[in-house]
């Protein structure tokens, strides 16, 4: 018996420090566009900072020229998608180059769930193509990937500060 239980925890010793596979450009592109989008790590990812969110919510403005959450959302959605076009080789759309253009303001209940979804299909689509895409594809359009992570990131620390502002976000669900 001794000899069994000995086995055991020598064998679960040896598969404790095998050492994990190198991190590759598509794991680490993955990870962190699952961080912004809805696995909660080291920050609120988009998806969370928005949920139980009300139009009258995402439509408020935090004053001066600042954008409301609804336009965030808009705004991360129009260049997510832009991208992602040009990722998948399809025409991108018109942009006129007005940046200001793409903060759209959401003023009904069914015009923000559709801006919420729209968001979160996106980004679910950009993990799906990064999963299924190769090498080269990566090794070309790694820092682009990069930048979309930083961007959404960035856009929802906007969002969970203008939360925070306006008393709507629970410091239970992070970021205290």
């Amino acid at each position: 018996m001794k000899f069994v239980v000995a086995s055991i925890l020598l064998s679960s010793a040896v598969a404790l420090a095998q050492p994990k596979p190198a991190p590759t450009l598509k794991s680490v592109l993955l990870a962190q566009l699952k961080s912004t989008h809805n696995a909660q790590e080291w920050f609120v990812p988009a998806i969370p900072a928005l949920a139980g969110l009300t139009v009258e919510q995402a439509g408020w403005h935090p004053g001066g020229e600042n954008h409301s959450i609804a336009q965030l959302v808009n705004h991360l959605t129009f260049w997510d998608r832009r991208q992602l076009a040009k990722f998948k080789g399809e025409p991108a759309g018109s942009y006129d180059g007005n940046n200001a253009e793409t903060f759209v303001p959401i003023t009904d209940k069914a015009g923000w769930d559709a801006a919420v979804r729209g968001l979160d299909d996106v980004m679910t689509e950009w993990e799906t193509v990064v999963e299924k895409a190769d090498d080269a594809k990566l090794q070309s359009w790694y820092g682009t990937i990069a930048h979309i992570s930083a961007h959404n990131a960035y856009h929802t620390g906007q969002i969970l500060y203008i939360r925070k502002q306006q008393g709507s976000w629970d410091p239970a669900r992070g970021v205290k």
